[in-house]
């Protein structure tokens, strides 16, 4: 965390100084806004957090709730969101108070006394360690409070306006606001009046009965629920011995738990096996009652028993997997001839079972990558045109998740005998670990990820997928830290120059980067940064040597590696870094010797890897993205 360089702060850090349409914000949803998001789940407030970074937009969050969410619905932290939660500065707080799982137990029919069940099998959550940080179990309204925390303590004061309904919307060919939103309050003394805002943009994150979606004509296709599955967050008392473990239990005639323990030691999740829905239910399993759901839950873990000592919260659901053909509002005919002005997220686009743990993980990668995006858009850094890869990015992720969740559901719901190896389950847990944890996506190229030409340069940096951290250490102070860490949600993008061979001070290849990104009408750096903002408002320049930190001469690295920022034009000496010995990012990451740069989106996502000295292929690759403005940095 970096502060002071604007003035001494004697406060909490966190809290960055009102600006723009921070200054005095209105309390009362205003008449026009940049941005309306329907919604304060997941998607809806990251994508408010990361918006509320930018002073300049206008970006209000309405729910039809009067107020926070309390209790229930998602609880599972996937590896890839914990690094998001690092990009918004609450990382190491939720850590702490969440459950984190290290291990799964698979349960099954006791080959002895089928009527019992056994511990069949331990499965480690992470074996390989494709991620730094942990896998965890926290309330969603937890994850919630930090987004909000961030929103709130951003330059824009940015919060929620709970009690108003989405009614329905309408866009206009023209006008600087064209999207009219009807809303209705849903709670306060003026409940049930109506009132039009207009937008810029609408993004709704309103969930799978969404009505914005309804109101785009956007419909959800896919399979119809045929499975349901009563889920609890209880208080018991029970003589299960893995009770603080995750496990998936398999009983002889079929019926299985998915156990997850929650955070705080005491409170635990099942997911408790329903059956088979007919398809003249018409919804009626989900009047199942509470005592039906532990009643079922005890006949599967016999010989053990399960009493009930307080509800938290419960539901009953039935599996669907559902997609929506495109996740905005243009038509396929129009696409490059029209922007999306409305977009949908989460659940809103793509349902599926709640078991592996996607639904909130899924939702909030929606949620920050439309968000940025808007966001460039709307402070005229890019063209409209980055808003058609939205839909074209994510809804390729959400049908791939779909597959993956209609293959564990099967498995999960499947009796021991249907299975081809009795070991299936625990082997594809094993097996696809990278796929729940968030870590295989993988975006194709478009105007804002470039070909794998050069991916033999950095190959532990694939281009379209999240930049994976590393240890370095940090050359001013010495501190061992990891690289990737330092990418908050700002906006900017990163350019990492991985040195080639030569030490600051002799000629380089990264010696002449430097004075190219810091010098060259062409350079992105000079082309497109703001008249008077910082060198580094737009772009992150960072140096990683190959020599340890003790190689390294600060007062021998060129400028362009430690630039001046901020009123007092202070020198930011955290953009250099040398190679860990004990941990060689060059080695681990397959990072050439011979240098390369590796370019990364506001969203930790790979966009290109390049030589160290492919300057022309580096602008070119950005003008594509950039409105440049062709002001000299500083004039």
């Amino acid at each position: 965390m970096q502060f002071h360089h604007r003035g001494y702060v004697s406060g909490d850090p966190r809290i960055q100084p009102p600006a723009g349409v921070g200054v005095d914000r209105p309390a009362e949803l205003p008449d026009e806004v940049d941005v309306l998001i329907v919604g304060s789940g997941p998607a809806g407030m990251i994508a408010a957090a990361q918006l509320a970074q930018f002073p300049g937009i206008v970006t209000r969050v309405i729910d039809r709730r009067p107020g926070r969410l309390e209790v229930g619905q998602a609880d599972g932290i996937q590896a890839r969101s914990v690094e998001t939660f690092q990009a918004f500065g609450f990382a190491n707080r939720i850590i702490e108070e969440a459950y984190r799982i290290t291990e799964m137990a698979f349960w099954k029919p006791d080959p002895e006394n089928p009527q019992n069940i056994v511990r069949a099998a331990r499965a480690p959550d992470d074996a390989t360690g494709i991620s730094e940080f942990p896998h965890l179990i926290v309330n969603q309204a937890r994850v919630l409070d930090y987004f909000a925390e961030s929103a709130r303590n951003s330059p824009t004061r940015l919060v929620p306006d709970y009690g108003y309904e989405f009614v329905t919307l309408d866009v206009a060919e023209h006008g600087e606001h064209p999207v009219a939103v009807t809303l209705r309050r849903s709670a306060g003394e003026d409940e049930g009046a109506e009132r039009t805002v207009r937008a810029k943009y609408v993004i709704g994150c309103d969930g799978a009965r969404s009505k914005v979606r309804e109101s785009i004509g956007r419909e959800l296709v896919g399979d119809q629920a045929n499975h349901a599955w009563g889920v609890m967050d209880v208080l018991a008392e029970t003589d299960f011995p893995d009770i603080r473990t995750k496990c998936a239990i398999q009983s002889h005639d079929g019926g299985s738990i998915l156990h997850i323990p929650r955070e705080g030691n005491h409170l635990f999740r099942m997911y408790v096996d329903l059956g088979e829905v007919s398809e003249d239910d018409n919804g009626a399993v989900r009047e199942t009652t509470q005592e039906e759901v532990e009643a079922r839950a005890n006949v599967i873990m016999h010989p053990y028993t399960l009493t009930v000592k307080h509800v938290c919260w419960r539901s009953v659901y039935e599996v669907g997997h559902r997609l929506a053909a495109k996740f905005d509002d243009v038509p396929d005919h129009l696409v490059g001839i029209r922007s999306p002005r409305v977009f949908i997220t989460g659940d809103a686009c793509h349902t599926h079972s709640a078991k592996a743990g996607q639904g909130m993980n899924v939702s909030m990668q929606d949620g920050w990558n439309i968000a940025w995006k808007v966001a460039h858009v709307l402070e005229g850094r890019a063209p409209e045109s980055l808003l058609d890869t939205y839909s074209a990015e994510r809804q390729v992720i959400a049908q791939n998740l779909i597959d993956f969740d209609r293959q564990w559901s099967s498995l999960m719901a499947a009796k021991p005998e249907e299975l081809d190896d009795p070991a299936e389950l625990e082997d594809f847990y094993v097996k696809t670990a990278e796929f729940p944890a968030g870590l295989m996506t993988q975006y194709q190229p478009s105007m804002i990820v470039g070909a794998d030409v050069h991916q033999d340069l950095a190959t532990g940096f694939p281009v379209g997928k999240r930049f994976k951290s590393n240890a370095v250490t940090r050359v001013c102070d010495a501190n061992p830290v990891h690289l990737g860490h330092h990418h908050r949600a700002d906006g900017r993008w990163r350019i990492y120059a991985f040195a080639d061979r030569p030490a600051p001070g002799q000629r380089s290849k990264a010696a002449d980067f430097a004075e190219w990104i810091a010098g060259s009408p062409e350079s992105p750096v000079v082309a497109c940064t703001p008249e008077g903002a910082d060198v580094d408002a737009w772009f992150d320049v960072k140096v990683i040597y190959q020599q340890d930190h003790t190689g390294v001469d600060l007062a021998a690295v060129p400028r362009a590696y430690l630039p001046k920022v901020g009123p007092f034009e202070l020198v930011d000496y955290e953009k250099v870094y040398a190679a860990d010995p004990r941990d060689d990012i060059f080695e681990a990451r397959g990072v050439d010797r011979g240098g390369a740069l590796v370019v990364v989106r506001p969203d930790h996502y790979v966009a290109n890897v390049l030589p160290l000295d492919a300057q022309e292929e580096l602008a070119e690759f950005f003008a594509g993205i950039f409105n440049a403005k062709r002001q000299p940095v500083g004039s």
